[in-house]
């Protein structure tokens, strides 16, 4: 049920954006105990100028190939926060090599009644899910 934004600066190809779909999506199934096929995630790509990522004042410099990850989802222990921000930036960084200091996350909670899937009804209210 989590809905995963996935904020970036344009130029990458489409292959690097699918494997960062991927594991990103792997990573919250795990961590989240959501059900196979439960999988919402939005690409949206932004000119350099679009986007301006600073470090709040953590001495952090950002490159172009930061990338933002915004998940509304039910709420989460703090546990499974922590772990699935750390599993999400090793496995990009492990596998495709993007720097840690480059991906931000921001979890916004809301319940079941926040959510319809299709046909204006609310799923997770009226028994279908």
């Amino acid at each position: 049920m989590p809905l995963m934004k996935i904020d970036l600066i344009k130029g990458r190809e489409k292959e690097v954006i699918k494997q960062i779909l991927d594991i990103s999506y792997k990573v919250m199934l795990d961590t989240f105990n959501a059900p196979e096929g439960d999988r919402y995630q939005i690409v949206n790509q932004h000119e350099d100028y679009e986007m301006q990522i600073l470090d709040t004042g953590l001495g952090v410099e950002r490159t172009k190939e930061v990338i933002i990850f915004t998940v509304i989802t039910r709420p989460r222990t703090q546990e499974e926060k922590q772990k699935f921000y750390h599993e999400v930036v090793n496995e990009l960084h492990d596998k495709m090599e993007i720097r840690k200091e480059d991906i931000m996350f921001s979890l916004i909670e809301n319940s079941d009644e926040n959510w319809s899937f299709f046909n204006g009804e609310a799923q997770f209210l009226n028994g279908a899910l």
